[in-house]
């Protein structure tokens, strides 16, 4: 099954930001597009910002005078379902509620021929739910574009559970033709996306309800040591609190409350206070007009140790050992190769983040997972109440001889970076076993639809498939809620590597 036609018709339902970003898309890569919406002028409105929009990327040389006129030329609004008659694709953009979108649907199949593809860019709500009013469920698809849908490029394309193998097939060469990376998913809560990226925002909300670490500082420790473009309550101050929180109770609830998913009590407090970020001016930070943005918590300057002893490898951490010695200070190796360490002239050790509490341990120091230990400019260091000043003094000045910046937080099981990716990759895993979707198609769905430095699975294989798993299995040893028990999935995926390594 190929895409469309580029002679075919596209409509577009609902001409909002995303019904005007869809329609673009479309026209630009060639088809004729006609806009529909209920209230009335809206869609000649919508069709005049769109000739703007055509106007701008003419400025910006994207496209010549005589595409944009070409493009204008097949740009058509019409004021009744009526005027839809004869396209081959409908994609509908309107509000998200289930009742709207299945009347709406319903009407359009006695507009439309019964091959025409129908389609929802629905983020929250079931495709199954919304094609189970039609007569032909078959020919229905969900297209997920992502805000705003011209510039990002990932679409999921997900099927329903009547929905035909040749619709999706079509929908997703579709997309793909029209320049879009399309990813396939099946018919899930949160699709692949929202459903994997829940941990992003849920640890970074757990560790600030825990008064580990202040939103500023869990932010830079995100950015600057986790590589994430944003931090995540920056993030969500530029989503929309309503908005974001709306994904999550949506999820957990679609979930049947599966305690994987919990909403954050503190951001709906936020929610309920009006601060629903920069849209009114007030979110987790203060977006008003001169107010000072907050800046992370950075240790005052330490004396760097004059020498480490290294027991063992230090696993993903291993280059670590490389910088230290590059900063000047002796690395000597321990008689005994089996732990995965750095032991400090205090007596304290410095162990990388692995989901337990530095208050089990005598005089012990966790340093965060980083993405790059080379190049990230910051670290995050939690102890217990008990560690000796020497210890943390030690550490901290360790990193900064490095040219780290050092943030010291709370003691937090699985501190702020390690505790996020390693929920990410049991999500992520738990989807692929379902049938959600296939790893690849995971990867390349983070990456391009949160800007994620490295999919799920390539940060696996990055720290070894056996170590999400691990360190979840300690954080549920320490707090057994049930929200770091690993999947089965992850367990299965990690049994299954060991097995193949081990065969000869």
């Amino acid at each position: 099954m190929t895409a469309l036609d580029l002679s075919s018709p596209v409509a577009v339902v609902g001409t909002g930001t995303m019904g005007q970003g869809i329609a673009q898309v479309a026209l630009v890569a060639g088809h004729p597009v006609r806009l529909y919406d209920a209230a009335p002028g809206l869609a000649r409105k919508a069709a005049d910002t769109i000739g703007s929009r055509l106007d701008r990327l003419v400025e910006k040389e994207r496209l010549t005078a005589d595409e944009r006129d070409a493009a204008r030329s097949r740009l058509t609004p019409v004021d009744d379902l009526s005027g839809l008659a004869g396209c081959s694709l409908v994609v509908e953009a309107v509000v998200e509620r289930l009742d709207v979108k299945q009347e709406l649907l319903r009407a359009l199949e006695d507009v439309v021929t019964d091959d025409c593809l129908l389609a929802t860019n629905t983020s929250s709500l079931s495709v199954t739910s919304i094609g189970g009013a039609l007569r032909v469920p078959g020919r229905f698809v969900g297209l997920h574009f992502f805000n705003p849908a011209p510039l990002l490029p990932l679409v999921e394309v997900v099927s329903g559970f009547a929905t035909d193998v040749d619709a999706a097939t079509r929908a997703y060469e579709t997309a793909r033709a029209w320049g879009k990376t399309p990813v396939a998913c099946a018919d899930t809560p949160g699709f692949i996306v929202n459903r994997v990226a829940r941990p992003f925002y849920a640890e970074a909300f757990t560790v600030y309800e825990m008064q580990g670490a202040d939103p500023a500082t869990v932010d830079a420790v995100l950015r600057e040591s986790g590589g994430f473009r944003m931090g995540a309550f920056e993030l969500t101050d530029l989503i929309g609190q309503d908005v974001n929180e709306s994904v999550t109770h949506s999820v957990w609830q679609a979930f049947f409350q599966d305690v994987r998913f919990r909403p954050s009590l503190a951001q709906r407090r936020l929610v309920e206070s009006g601060r629903l970020g920069r849209k009114t001016g007030h979110g987790w930070y203060d977006h008003r007009e001169g107010a000072e943005r907050p800046e992370p918590h950075t240790a005052d300057p330490a004396e760097p140790p004059a020498y480490v002893v290294a027991e063992g490898a230090l696993g993903p951490a291993a280059e670590l050992l490389d910088l230290i010695r590059e900063a000047g200070i002796e690395v000597r190796e321990a008689e005994e190769d089996e732990g995965t360490r750095l032991v400090l002239p205090s007596g304290g050790q410095l162990v990388l983040a692995d989901g337990q509490l530095s208050a089990e341990f005598g005089d012990v120091v966790h340093f965060d997972l980083a993405l790059d230990y080379r190049k990230a400019t910051r670290i995050a260091l939690s102890h217990a109440a008990h560690t000796s000043a020497a210890t943390v003094a030690q550490a901290t000045g360790l990193f900064q001889a490095l040219g780290k910046k050092v943030s010291v937080i709370g003691d937090v099981p699985g501190m702020i970076v390690a505790r996020t990716v390693a929920r990410i990759i049991d999500l992520a895993v738990d989807a692929v076993a379902q049938g959600v979707a296939t790893e690849e198609d995971v990867d390349t769905a983070m990456r391009l639809g949160v800007n994620y430095p490295l999919g799920p699975f390539e940060w696996s294989r990055r720290l070894g498939r056996g170590w999400a798993g691990a360190l979840l299995d300690e954080m549920h040893e320490v707090d057994p809620c049930g929200r770091y028990a690993p999947s089965l999935a992850l367990h299965r995926y990690a049994c299954a590597t060991d097995q193949r390594e081990d065969t000869p």
